[in-house]
C-alpha cells in the first residue's frame, strides 16, 4: 500500500534512507530471531533432560521411602523425617542471551540430610533421602530452565511479529511509494521538456518571423 506522501525529490531521499533503514533492521531482527530459535532449541533439550533425570530419582526415592516405611515403625519414620538439618540458599541473578534477561540460580547447600540415626532405619530410607537430596536442586535448576524457555519464547514471538511487520508491511509499501514518487518525478521532468520545447519553438518561429519581416 502506498503511503501517502508528496511526490517530491526530499521525500523521495527521505524514503530512500528510511528503505535502507528498515532492511538492515529486518535483515538484523532475522539473525537475532534465528539465533533465539536455535537457542531456544538448546534450552528446551536440557529441560527435556534434567526433567527425565529428576523422575527417574524421584521414582526411586518413592518407592525406596514406601520400602522404608512399610519396614520401620512409625516413630522412627517421622523422627527422620523431622532431624534433617541440611540448609539451602539460593542466589539468584540474570545474564543477557540476545537482549533477554533470563533468570540464573546458584543453589549452595550446608549441613547434611542423613542427619537421624541408622539403628531404627533401613537402607531404603537412606536411599529415598539421598535421591531426594539430589534431585532438590535439580528441580531449582528444571524452573530456571523453564523460565529462561518461556521468556525466550516470548521474545522470539515478538520479534517474529517485527520481522514480519517489516518484510510484508513496511518495507513493500516503502518501495511502492518510492517507485510511484519516481514515476512521478520522471512524468513532471517530462512535461519540463516537453514544455521546454514547445516554448523553444515557439521563440524560434517568432525570431523567424521577425526576421522576415525585417529583410
Amino acid at each position: 500500500m502506498k503511503l501517502k506522501v508528496n511526490p517530491t525529490r526530499m521525500e523521495l531521499l527521505r524514503l530512500k534512507r528510511r528503505l535502507k533503514i528498515a532492511q538492515k533492521g529486518h535483515k538484523l531482527l532475522k539473525e537475532k530471531r534465528d539465533g533465539l530459535m536455535k537457542e531456544f532449541m538448546e534450552v528446551i533439550k536440557l529441560a527435556k533432560t534434567t526433567r527425565e533425570e529428576m523422575e527417574q530419582k524421584l521414582a526411586i526415592a518413592f518407592r525406596s521411602y514406601t520400602l522404608a516405611a512399610s519396614n520401620t515403625i512409625p516413630q522412627a519414620m517421622e523422627a527422620a523425617s523431622t532431624l534433617p538439618s541440611q540448609k539451602t540458599d539460593l542466589k539468584f541473578s540474570t545474564k543477557n542471551v540476545m537482549s533477554v534477561n533470563i533468570p540464573q540460580i546458584e543453589v549452595q547447600t550446608s549441613g547434611d540430610w542423613l542427619s537421624y540415626g541408622f539403628y531404627d532405619t533401613s537402607g531404603e530410607l537412606d536411599i529415598a533421602i539421598i535421591n531426594l537430596q539430589d534431585t532438590a536442586p535439580q528441580m531449582i535448576k528444571l524452573a530456571e530452565i523453564e523460565k529462561s524457555a518461556q521468556l525466550m519464547a516470548k521474545e522470539i514471538e515478538k520479534t517474529r511479529r517485527r520481522v514480519n511487520a517489516l518484510e510484508h508491511v513496511m518495507i513493500p509499501n516503502i518501495e511502492e511509494t518510492v517507485k510511484y514518487i519516481t514515476m512521478k518525478l520522471s512524468e513532471q521532468e517530462r512535461a519540463t521538456i516537453t514544455t521546454t520545447m514547445i516554448v523553444k519553438e515557439m521563440i524560434e518561429k517568432q525570431e523567424t518571423e521577425i526576421h522576415i519581416v525585417l529583410n
